[in-house]
Parts: structure tokens; C-alpha cells; sequence
């Protein structure tokens, strides 16, 4: 597991949670954007935590388990499941399991399955997909690694939020720095919100040119 050395502080984490997805890819030099085919399965989830990867054989299962015994309360699981979709690695057991180590959500590049239960258990699961088939139990995979999972390459130790919008890395350090530009971004952006109210146009706040 990633030492606890290197984990924000909770309402660190809290924050970048409310400050959404969006506000701090945009905020943070539009970095860390992992590719809009992996949703979350319930919109109305967010899911900020510090990563735990897993590199996976597709249509096994095997190392999510072993994965879990190294991952803590408010970590993420990251699984490249090399966005195989005819398998569901993840389901309603291994998403009780998650709940009961206090996990903050799952991320993976490939299908999930019981995705009814997963919703009424209110646990964020971000997925490219869903698959009813099983999967084995057989095949050795790696904990802790670099994995690419929506076309981003995710450290153990990064930060993923996700939420309705879409779902973004940031690396630990660059954490303090992404937190007070996505807070002058909301600023900036409240700030419009009161202008158009009184009159102002977009072209107007953003220096545009009307070319009607």
C-alpha cells in the first residue's frame, strides 16, 4: 500500500470533491483526464481517494482480491482490466468487501456486473462497461503498479475524483498547487455567474469578439 505519509488530508480530499472533476482538470493545466468511456455507474457519486492500482488479466478476477488486503479507508481502486467488456471482474460481494475496509470507490477499465445492487449500496463505481459473464480465478496479475486506465497512466499514490462529469488524476504533489488553482477557477467562474445576471454576455467575460 502507498505509506499514509503521502495521503492529503481528508478535507483536502473533501474539497476537491465538491469543487468537482471539471473545475480541476480545467484548473490543473487540463491534465489527468482518463477518456470519457468509463462512467460512473450512479451520477450521483462522487469518488475522491488516493489510488490503488491493479493491472489485471482480462476476464480474471483474481487480483482484485488480493489487491484489496492492500488497500485502505478512502483509497480508490484503479483496475486496468485492459477495457475487456465480455467479463464482470467486479460485482455486489467485492463491492461489500470494498465497503467494509472503508474503500472510497472503484475505477476500472472494463465491466462490472450487479450493477442494481452496487447503485442501492450508494458505492461509487466508475466502469467502461457492464457484462453479466463470470470470470476466473487463475491468472496472476500485479498490485501497486503503474497502469494506463482510460488512456492515463495512474501512479499508486495519485489522487482520482470522479463524479458525473468524467474522472481526473492528480499526482500527490501536485495536490496543494490543483486545489488553490480549482479554487480561483470556481471564484472566476461565480464571479461570471453574477455578471451575466446583470447583463454581461459570455463574449463579453471571456474577451471575445462578435463577429455578427
Amino acid at each position: 500500500m502507498p505509506s499514509t505519509e503521502t495521503r492529503p488530508a481528508q478535507d483536502v480530499l473533501d474539497r476537491l470533491g465538491e469543487l468537482g472533476a471539471a473545475t480541476v482538470y480545467e484548473a490543473n493545466g487540463q491534465r489527468g483526464a482518463l477518456d470519457a468511456g468509463i462512467k460512473p455507474l450512479d451520477p450521483a457519486t462522487t469518488a475522491v481517494g488516493r489510488a490503488v492500482t491493479v493491472d489485471l488479466a482480462p476476464a480474471d478476477n483474481w487480483y482484485i482480491h488480493v489487491a484489496l488486503l492492500e488497500a485502505g479507508p478512502g483509497d480508490v481502486l484503479v483496475v486496468d482490466a485492459k477495457g475487456y467488456l465480455e467479463a464482470g471482474p467486479w460485482g455486489d460481494v467485492l463491492t461489500c468487501a470494498a465497503q467494509e475496509r472503508g474503500l472510497a470507490g472503484l475505477v476500472i477499465d472494463g465491466a462490472v456486473r450487479d450493477s442494481r445492487d452496487i447503485i442501492a449500496a450508494g458505492f461509487p463505481v466508475f466502469a467502461r462497461g457492464l457484462s453479466i459473464k463470470g470470470t476466473t480465478k487463475a491468472v496472476e496479475g500485479r498490485v501497486n503498479v503503474p497502469v494506463r486506465v482510460g488512456g492515463t497512466i495512474i501512479e499508486p499514490g495519485d489522487i482520482i475524483l470522479g463524479d458525473a462529469d468524467g474522472l481526473v488524476r492528480v499526482t500527490a504533489d501536485e495536490v496543494p498547487d490543483a486545489l488553490a488553482a480549482a479554487e480561483a477557477r470556481a471564484a472566476k467562474e461565480a464571479r461570471f455567474r453574477e455578471h451575466i445576471r446583470t447583463g454581461a454576455s459570455t463574449l463579453d467575460l471571456l474577451g471575445l469578439p462578435n463577429p455578427r
